[in-house]
């Protein structure tokens, strides 16, 4: 039965979330590492749940030769290393039991004919046709070929079911590239078939901003440029790029978070209440953010963007070397592993209030987090009492390792004396709710299949990103090397704090 169908049921009226319709789910690129550490587990802990449907159907595609045996042996492998919870012997037999493989070449029609044949005789064993949901779990080269075979084939419609198609990022490397690719995608797919993946908008404390801002009297009236002095989104990582060099180095840090990731992040953070909780609504509001951020000419990359390599330094107890000492990584590189900007959103609500956003590798510690900094109280009747410890109020939501929300107060010290110092209000999602986060992929699968696109990007988001990012990037390589540089295991190059204005500060990693 269709999402329309169950809007309509009064036996789905007041459920969470709405069924999964029957559905066989093709992963492309099946034995790849995304779908062993991520893909398989949510599918795993999906069926442990209850959340799959009972008919539900898996099909792996890959390029190597794998009968449905073996290939059900890679899931049993993927899913006992790296499920969240140990596998349930019956759940796991009972998921894998209709698992089936096709080996091919992505971009050859003859895999496609062969799995067009595999998926009507699914059909026609569970005597209805089943919604369809084709995942690209492969390398971003072979997007545009998936899609058109897909197209070709007749895949991408079906009589009486669903069928949808998922697409993993990089949503293209530039403007030009995303363009080329949302007209292939929309050359054979309906825009609302379309879901582009971004996962950490599947993440508990990412959904909770909403239900943060939008369901609470306390912030509400505040979030707006009378009140907030500036945000501050921070990624970083611990971690080198390790055996990940060819991606990489052709990437660089401003592309692989900051163009997806970290502007979702800022869209969450600075759009207006919609006027319904759907998807369409919600991905309206974050359009306006991004087109009330301007596009930068070269001359203002300057002044608003860093970008530096890591080098030598001390991590996790270890001497690492630098980024270009890095295998696979040439000795001339001008890839940043570091970048931060300073964005302004040019409406009404958040004028003149900077968005700093930053991201790189090898940094101190690995931590993603949005850091809401308040404006200072006007006054300080009490500074002559010693209250040097005094900080604007500032609300932390931090989307990893603890997902979770602070909120730094001040605080009078015990004592005979007004003294004040800073404290902390914490609300930690595993303590609060004596309850395991699903991982992201768990939901995104879960949503994707069931037809609910807000927490996937639109394709005119996807292209205001670009129109955002595209003019740093170009402007970053016209400009000659060597990059600055940071000791790894730092808090990151000291070139960063000429984005800060005023007295603005950044959080420690």
């Amino acid at each position: 039965m269709s999402a329309a169908t169950q809007a309509e049921n009064p036996l789905a009226a007041g459920l969470e979330r709405l069924p999964i319709d029957p559905t066989t789910l093709v992963i492309f690129g099946a034995t790849g590492d995304l779908a062993r550490r991520k893909l398989l587990p949510a599918i795993y802990n999906l069926a442990h749940d209850g959340v799959l449907p009972q008919r539900f159907n898996l099909v792996g595609v890959a390029r190597r030769e794998l009968s449905d045996d073996e290939f059900r042996a890679i899931c049993t492998e993927a899913i006992g290393a790296f499920s969240r919870r140990r596998p349930d012997p019956d759940v796991l037999a009972a998921v894998l039991a209709s698992t089936r493989y096709a080996s091919g070449v992505f971009d050859d029609a003859e895999l496609f004919a062969k799995l067009s044949t595999l998926l009507d005789g699914v059909d026609e064993q569970a005597g209805e046709q089943l919604a369809r949901t084709f995942y690209l779990s492969t390398g971003p080269n072979f997007f545009p070929a998936i899609l058109e075979r897909l197209g070709e084939a007749g895949l991408q419609t079906l009589e009486h079911a669903q069928v949808r198609v998922v697409v993993e990022k990089p949503f293209g490397t530039t403007l030009a590239e995303a363009q080329a690719l949302n007209r292939t995608a929309l050359r054979y797919f309906d825009e609302s078939q379309i879901f582009r993946i971004d996962h950490y908008l599947g993440k508990e404390t990412v959904q909770n901003m909403m239900a943060l801002r939008f369901a609470n009297g306390l912030f509400e009236p505040l979030w707006n440029r009378n009140y907030i002095d500036s945000v501050q989104i921070t990624a970083a990582e611990d971690i080198g790029i390790g055996s990940r060099a060819d991606y990489y180095d052709r990437t660089g840090a401003l592309r692989d978070l900051i163009q997806n990731h970290m502007l979702q992040l800022l869209c969450h953070i600075a759009m207006e209440p919609p006027v319904a909780f759907n998807a369409e609504e919600v991905r309206n509001e974050k359009l306006k953010v991004l087109r009330s951020i301007h596009e930068p000419s070269e001359r203002e990359v300057t002044e608003m963007a860093v970008r530096a390599q890591y080098g030598p330094g001390h991590s996790d107890g270890e001497d690492v070397g630098g980024y270009l000492q890095e295998e696979g990584v040439p000795e001339d590189s001008t890839t940043e592993s570091y970048a931060a900007l300073r964005l302004e959103v040019d409406n009404w609500r958040w004028a003149g209030v900077p968005f700093y956003l930053r991201t790189g590798k090898r940094l101190a510690r690995k931590v993603t987090e949005i850091a809401v900094t308040l404006k200072p109280v006007p006054h300080l009747a009490f500074s002559d009492a010693g209250s040097l410890g005094i900080r604007p109020n500032q609300l932390v939501l931090t989307v990893q390792p603890n997902e979770g929300v602070t909120l730094r107060l001040g605080a009078k010290i015990p004592g005979t004396r007004m003294v004040i110092r800073p404290v902390s209000m914490e609300f930690l999602y595993d303590t609060a709710f004596l309850s395991q986060s699903p991982e992201a992929y768990e939901r995104l699968l879960g949503d994707a299949m069931r037809g609910d696109a807000m927490l996937f990007t639109r394709d005119d988001e996807v292209e205001a990103q670009w129109r955002i990012c595209d003019p740093i990037v170009n402007a970053w390589h016209a400009l000659p090397g060597p990059l600055p540089t940071y000791e790894a295991g730092s808090q990151g190059p000291v070139q960063a704090d000429s984005l800060l204005l005023g007295e603005d500060s950044w959080r420690a990693i």
